[in-house]
């Protein structure tokens, strides 16, 4: 699997990896942390050991060892899927209920990590499409409010955040296409950076939080308090771990293949057991679950050089930037519009990558019809209206409340309704089908 490559190049290639992913690591927390009102202190924190996190679950996972690590050049990066129910939990049971939830969802995907086989087939396409659809969807009311300006600020909606907020996403199309290769890829980056820059000729940026932040910090055990362990939450996080494993399953397979790899059984038990650990690390540290990101997996097919050395380099300068308040405090200064502009587009892709995988669904079966139909109506419906479950007790209102979290388990339980008595066969096609719908969208996230 490894190629040879020399050492200026290793670090150019490392240097390259962070910067395809340094955007979506990035976003996460300054979504979430505004979403739940933290300061520019704690969203510079929040930052700043993602960064750090992003680092050493990265390392984990190329660093193949007898229980831990898949031995591929992979990133891992703070999930979106995570977003939403994390701020629902935030808002309704306070930081400490998901940090907690996170923690015990990391140690069930550690501890379950060798059952995923079976426990995936909970997950076949029209799952795992509806789910991902749900989750754009969810997303989606975040991004358009930050175009304007964030709900929270007194110029929501004006001429010049909708100048702002478009202008980004025009950057970035123009970027796409015009450009191939590496720019291409850097596109969400380079448009948040020229839009932040703009933001500043109009007087729309405060600096403020990077002259305040100091230039070394050590991460901290447990930084916004201690973890609260609830049922509720550690079951909604534990859906949404299960849907970062599905999404991981692909980015294995795709690379695998790239390397020239054939995976076994006990590969992927260490891969998810890794992103297991990885999600621990995130609760421990006040961070987010992590899972594998596919765009760096364009850049393995796009450079050819598949050595491990890159990645381990990658993760160095991840954890080098994490160590560095200033540098993570850049992050807090991107205006709401600049984000909403950007995002606005990743929340995009992230529907049409559920969409994508539903075009692997038979339709011609009713069944599979009823449970999109059903999932998307009550998961956008719970987004739109949370209000409907108020009369509900707190535990259960936090599972039912919350769109993306609503979607998955009608899905769940609806595939299980449908096809709990399938035949032998039709339970193997639909595996395979599964397969497939991972592949294919692996696939074209790499080209």
């Amino acid at each position: 699997m490894e190629n040879k490559a020399s050492g200026g190049k290793i670090f150019s290639l490392g240097l390259q990896h962070v910067l395809a992913m340094y955007a979506g690591a990035i976003l996460v927390p300054l979504l979430v942390g505004r979403a739940l009102n933290l300061t520019s202190e704690q969203l510079a924190y929040l930052v700043g050991i993602d960064l750090l996190t992003c680092g050493i679950a990265t390392f984990l996972q190329a660093w193949k060892t007898k229980y831990f690590g898949i031995g591929l050049p992979v990133m891992l990066g703070s999930s979106f899927v995570a977003i939403t129910p994390m701020i629902g939990i935030g808002n309704q049971y306070g930081l400490g209920a998901v940090y907690g939830a996170i923690i015990a969802a990391g140690l069930f995907i550690v501890v379950f990590a060798g059952s995923f086989g079976k426990i995936i087939r909970l997950f076949p396409p029209v799952v795992t499409g509806t789910v991902v659809t749900v989750i754009g969807l969810s997303l989606v009311p975040t991004g358009i409010k930050n175009m304007a300006g964030g709900a929270a600020n007194k110029d929501f909606g004006s001429l010049q955040n909708f100048l702002l907020s478009f202008g980004v996403l025009a950057f970035i199309l123009i970027m796409n296409r015009f450009f191939k290769g590496f720019m291409r890829s850097l596109s969400v980056l380079l448009g948040i950076i020229a839009g932040t820059l703009v933001a500043a000729l109009l007087e729309k940026v405060n600096l403020a939080a990077v002259s305040e932040a100091s230039w070394f910090h050590l991460p901290q055990l447990f930084a916004f308090g201690m973890p609260e362990f609830r049922i509720a939450p550690i079951i909604t996080m534990i859906i949404v771990c299960m849907v970062i494993i599905v999404e991981s399953t692909g980015v294995f397979l795709a690379l695998g293949r790239i390397c020239d790899q054939k995976l076994t059984p006990q590969d992927m038990t260490r891969g998810y057991r890794t992103e297991g650990l990885a999600i621990v690390l995130g609760g421990l540290f006040n961070a987010f679950p992590y899972n594998t990101f596919a765009q760096n997996v364009g850049l393995v097919e796009l450079s050819h050089v598949k050595t491990r050395n890159v990645i381990f380099m990658a993760s160095g300068i991840l954890v080098v930037l994490g160590f560095v308040p200033k540098i993570a405090a850049l992050a807090t200064i991107i205006p709401p519009a600049v984000l909403g502009g950007a995002t606005v587009v990743l929340f995009g892709m992230v529907i049409a990558s559920g969409i994508r995988m539903l075009t692997e669904v038979d339709f011609k079966d009713q069944r599979n019809l009823l449970i999109v139909a059903c999932s998307l109506s009550l998961g956008i419906g719970a987004t739109v209206v949370p209000e409907l479950f108020a009369g509900l007790p707190s535990a259960l209102r936090i599972i039912v409340s919350d769109g993306t979290i609503t979607g998955s388990l009608t899905a769940i339980v609806l595939n299980l309704f449908f096809h709990m008595t399938a035949r032998k066969s039709e339970r193997t096609t639909s595996e395979n089908q599964l397969g497939a719908a991972e592949t294919t969208l692996v696939k074209e996230q790499v080209s």
